[in-house]
């Protein structure tokens, strides 16, 4: 073995500057090295989310119209085999419209909305769901996202992978240098899913102008997106 102080420090980010390595006391005869991996799951949970709202001359107005529209969807939740209870209210809001051009700001209706989240795990019902409920006058702002769920084997596979290629790059090093890679020493690992943003699914108005003519849903055949979970890793090796 080769006398003397040998530090040796190998950083490899394929997102630069996007991760900070840890402090680490610096040790003679070792070599840190950090890497970026990745692993690609498919989604197991289709979420689907929308507003149901109404603006009525008055709150109680306001407020049936978006209760009939909520009967509506566990209606057709009910038809396609889902339990509305599964569904999730986000938020409900009673807000007053004012008219900004009075001088006394005087209320000249009323708007109230909710939001309701659904998550499905049988993605055969996505398509359907989506058109049945766009179908409902008071509903908007209809959203579509895939996520995954049963995350932790994803992410470990994803540090696997960030760990094997900061090995890969350190043993390089080593052997450049005229040495070769002992045991790992220390390891950090930061472990992310990326945030989905989701698709716009069909309003009615856009319906309208499909015509009367039946067209497939507009997820209709497609797969859905895979689910990439990234991990960094900083990792310390011995040198022999």
């Amino acid at each position: 073995m080769k006398s003397g102080l040998i530090v040796i420090v190998a950083l490899l980010s394929t997102l630069a500057g996007a991760q900070n390595a840890p402090v680490a006391t610096a040790q003679s005869n070792t070599i840190f090295s950090g890497a970026d991996g990745k692993f690609e799951a498919t989604p197991d949970t289709a979420v689907l989310r929308l507003d149901i709202s109404s603006q009525q001359d008055t709150s109680r107005a306001a407020y049936d119209k978006v209760a009939a529209a909520a009967e509506q969807v566990r209606g057709i939740l009910r038809k396609n085999g889902v339990d509305p209870k599964t569904a999730q209210i986000g938020f409900y809001a009673v807000q007053p419209v004012y008219d900004w051009r009075n001088p006394k700001h005087k209320v000249i209706a009323y708007h109230v909305v909710t939001s309701v989240t659904l998550k499905l795990k049988d993605f055969s019902k996505v398509g359907v769901l989506t058109e049945q409920l766009a179908d409902i006058e008071e509903t908007q702002n209809q959203s579509l996202s895939y996520t995954l769920e049963a995350i932790e084997e994803a992410k470990n596979k994803a540090a696997e992978d960030a760990l094997k290629k900061a090995r890969s790059q350190a043993n390089a090093v080593a052997m450049a240098g005229g040495r070769s890679l002992g045991e790992l020493l220390y390891a950090s690992v930061d472990v992310n899913q990326p945030v989905i943003v989701p698709m716009m699914a069909r309003t009615p108005m856009a319906a309208a102008r499909v015509g009367a003519a039946e067209v497939a849903p507009a997820t209709a055949e497609f797969t859905p997106e895979n689910v990439t979970i990234n991990a960094h890793v900083n990792a310390m090796f011995a040198l022999k």
